[in-house]
């Protein structure tokens, strides 16, 4: 069985970002975009959820007051706080209210699966699922391995053009946000963060080349889009 996730940011690019790599990674994912609908879905779902990231700052109800509430009868499920503050009360605070750990905006997406699987480990529960292969016209690329097969062989990809692919393939014929994906990715969407994606991309494209009918498309002034001709 795959580890069900309670994700709860309102920050719709991020929020949407966060689930597609989440889900990407092995972590069946549902996104909530306020405190209380993650309350409502905590209390729909508890005997199933695995693991909570809670934004801390939220409409409705913010992330400590859900944590709050969910801690008064669960003292086990792991909690991930997100956050802009890097204040040194709202770190105690969160930890006070049975916060597991607290990971501040902007991060990389490599640290907060760190994170997650630190979390994973010192709570006993490490049974983590592989993702199956998925699709890329006449390829085949495996998210959880880091794997482009091509008929040349594998491919094995770094970090950046894995979690870059992954976000294209999962969000195939749309347009990725340039700033949401620098910012999910690299931490931060400064102008050198930018050039590197550019540099990241020209290679996903030159080893996605070996099919024709693939493309990486330019959505001037906004981002990306992966087709399938």
């Amino acid at each position: 069985m795959k580890q069900h996730f309670l994700l709860a940011e309102d920050d719709e690019n991020l929020g949407a970002l966060l689930s597609t790599y989440l889900n990407s990674k092995g972590f069946q994912t549902k996104w909530v975009k306020n405190g209380e609908e993650a309350i409502s879905y905590y209390h729909s779902f508890n005997n199933a959820i695995d693991f909570i990231i809670l934004d801390v700052m939220m409409p409705d109800k913010d992330g400590f007051s859900v944590a709050k509430e969910i801690r008064l009868t669960d003292k086990k499920t792991p909690i991930l706080f997100l956050t802009a503050k890097s204040m040194k009360d709202d770190k105690l605070k969160g930890f006070e209210v049975g916060a597991d750990d607290y990971l501040t905006k902007p991060f990389a997406m490599e640290e907060l699966i760190a994170r997650i699987h630190a979390i994973i480990r010192r709570t006993g529960d490490s049974s983590l699922v592989k993702d199956e292969r998925l699709s890329i016209g006449s390829l085949d690329f495996d998210p959880n391995k880091s794997i482009l097969y091509t008929k040349d062989g594998e491919k094995k990809l770094t970090t950046k053009e894995n979690a870059l692919l992954t976000l294209l393939v999962r969000n195939i014929n749309e347009v990725l946000d340039r700033q949401a994906t620098l910012r999910a990715i690299w931490g931060d969407d400064n102008y050198f963060n930018g050039r590197s994606m550019d540099v990241y991309i020209a290679k996903l494209r030159k080893l996605l080349s070996e099919d024709p009918n693939i493309e990486i498309m330019n959505i001037h002034g906004i981002g990306f889009k992966l087709i399938i001709k």
